[in-house]
């Protein structure tokens, strides 16, 4: 007998979203973690366009938007002396910049905010709860069994030592960098561990005069007053603006362990900031190690892994909570389906083959972030001299032609590090690859007409997020594309002309199905931004899955509602592995929409 549907080990992120995507759809699943709450530490905090548009879909965007940071207060990333100190130059960042905000306005109906995972958690556990998922804290998972019809899972109460068993169709470690379930499974890591060391600690200070005037979540400190390890540098990251900061800085792990001692970390405190007068109350202080890490397969049978747990790398470029949380939608729209008769087994090997490949790149791409600031470093420093970091200062402010070389090679340093603070590309540009997705026959490689990395590339090709644009709604008030899509469901998206899709939906007739038409009174295509962005003819459809990526497209369209149904039915068996979609479930059938329905709530 079950007694869950699904198991989750860790209330991370990626627990928490998985969770939440599971509750949603109506789905048992109980959440342990072996800590007494959330996150106690601002470890992960930078929150891109994919990661809201994900919280917009799981019905969280409003309560993460009230207590995070906004997007305007992210603004420059500053490089200084110290915070009190000159400044040597200024970035700006995360799409706050004129060059680039509406490229980023232009992609998303979400913008950029600030949340640190002591806030953001919560968020979304609290959520899952309130919609059914059950938790047990100080709860520690031992091992685990599998068999062909679920897995016993072995858990250990942490505050009695009392072991036992719980028994759940399919399992979900997401147990952290240091998962004890992607060990026990043997999935295959490539990579490596500690190769780097970093110290943080939190601290309460008020730097408002050094910060208000030019709002900065980063600022990296040059400084010939101490070596900070790798990057070079030394980093106030404010916590809460601007009351709440994290000092961070390297060290050399050759070396043994960094001195810790409280005048020592006061000292570096006083060098970062510059400021004498201040006195910082220390609340933390910690040491945390530069992983390079990422497993190449995500599950075995009936356990799936996600988060840390299987993509393993330090924060740089800001892309880890959000790939998390991107990993726990993907997989709980996948499980519910499975779990519900509405979807086959296949259906759960494409969660590896689609995240996997995207979880390598991110490793990557945060450890090459980090090797990245080389360039600046050089600016800043005279190799050869007593002391290169003041050496190199001088230098950098002299009118000579050293001075010259130098700024100018500031400035493609600069360049450099757009791939880390404006890398939309890298965050927006997924493209799937896997058994629920079907490909259009005869097409080629996409083309990139930008940089890939730092640019968003809008696309109905499947396997791509279905682009953002501007609908209106009989209301009169715009909705986005990605508001009438997701949310559980399929969504067959087509024009007025697809009048055959219509038809062919309503003979489908899917629990899960239901179709938007463009240009109907439901979601009116005003601005035509649709019509720019859709690459299909007016009578073609795509059918969009659950989490927003398109699984199937029909170019051109059908007059035929017949020959609909059949190239749908056929689109939908592929994706959810279904031989025939008379074996779904029947009592829970709802009516599907029509182009006379309301299509969000159909």
């Amino acid at each position: 007998m079950y007694q869950t549907d699904v198991l989750i080990i860790g209330a991370g992120p990626t627990g928490s979203t998985t969770a939440l995507a599971l509750a949603n759809s109506g789905v048992r699943c109980h959440i342990v973690s072996r800590g007494n709450w959330m996150a106690d530490s601002p470890r992960a905090h930078i929150t891109n366009q994919r990661a809201n548009e994900v919280f917009r879909d799981l019905g969280v965007s409003d309560d993460v938007a009230r207590y995070a940071s906004p997007w305007e207060l992210m603004g420059d990333t500053t490089f200084t002396t110290s915070l009190a100190g000159p400044e040597l130059i200024r970035m700006r960042t995360w799409g706050t910049g004129d060059d680039r905000r509406g490229d980023y306005l232009r992609a998303s109906p979400c913008g950029m905010v600030d949340i640190i995972q002591p806030l953001l958690e919560p968020i979304l556990f609290q959520k899952a709860a309130e919609k059914g998922a059950t938790f047990a804290f100080n709860t520690e998972y031992v091992g685990h069994e599998q068999d062909a019809d679920g897995v016993t899972a072995t858990l250990r109460d942490r505050l009695d030592g009392r072991e036992f068993a719980v028994r759940a169709r399919y399992m979900v470690g997401a147990d952290g960098a240091r998962s004890s379930v992607v060990e026990h499974l043997g999935l295959p890591i490539e990579g490596r561990m500690a190769r780097a060391g970093t110290v943080y600690t939190i601290f309460n200070a008020d730097l408002s005069r050094y910060s208000k005037h030019r709002p900065s979540i980063l600022n990296w400190i040059v400084t010939p007053d101490a070596s900070f390890g790798e990057i070079g540098m030394g980093l106030l990251r404010a916590v809460r603006p601007w009351t709440q900061w994290i000092a961070g800085w390297g060290f050399d792990i050759n070396k043994g362990d960094p001195d810790l001692s409280e005048s020592n970390v006061r000292e570096k405190i006083r060098i970062l900031i510059g400021d004498p007068a201040i006195e910082p109350d220390i609340v933390r202080t910690s040491v945390w190690y530069i992983n390079q890490a990422y497993a190449t397969q995500y599950s075995k049978e009936r356990v799936l892994c996600g988060g840390d747990a299987v993509h393993r790398h330090p924060p740089s470029s800001g892309l880890g909570n959000n790939t998390c949380v991107q990993d726990g939608h993907n997989l709980g729209w996948k499980l519910a389906y499975v779990v519900k008769g509405w979807a086959g087994p296949k259906l759960l090997e494409s969660y590896s083959q689609e995240r996997a490949p995207v979880g390598k790149q991110v490793v990557l791409r945060a450890n090459q972030s980090r090797l990245d600031y080389a360039p600046l470093n050089a600016c800043f420093r005279v190799p050869g001299a007593e002391n290169p970091v003041a050496a190199g200062i001088v230098r950098f402010r002299d009118p000579g032609p050293e001075g010259v070389a130098a700024r100018k090679a500031a400035q493609a340093a600069l360049d450099l590090k757009q791939t880390e603070f404006n890398a939309q590309g890298v965050e927006m540009n997924q493209r799937y690859e896997s058994s629920a997705v079907v490909p259009d026959e005869g097409d080629g490689p996409e083309e990139w007409r930008r940089d890939r990395d730092l640019y968003n590339q809008p696309t109905t090709r499947p396997g791509a997020k279905i682009p953002h644009a501007w609908l209106v709604g009989p209301d009169g008030k715009r909705m986005s594309t990605l508001d009438v899509t997701g949310k559980g469901l399929f969504t067959v998206v087509t024009g007025l002309a697809g009048t055959a899709w219509t038809e062919a939906v309503r003979r489908i007739d899917l629990p899960f199905l239901r179709i938007v038409v463009t240009g109907s009174p439901d979601a009116q295509d005003l601005y035509c931004e649709w019509q720019r962005v859709r690459e299909i003819e007016e009578a073609g459809a795509l059918l969009v899955r659950p989490d927003g990526v398109v699984a199937w497209r029909d170019k051109a369209g059908t007059s035929d509602s017949a020959e609909a149904e059949k190239r749908l039915s056929a689109a939908i068996r592929a994706v959810l592995d279904l031989p025939n979609l008379s074996a779904i479930p029947r009592e829970t059938r709802r009516a599907p929409a029509t182009s006379g329905d309301t299509p969000l709530f159909a």
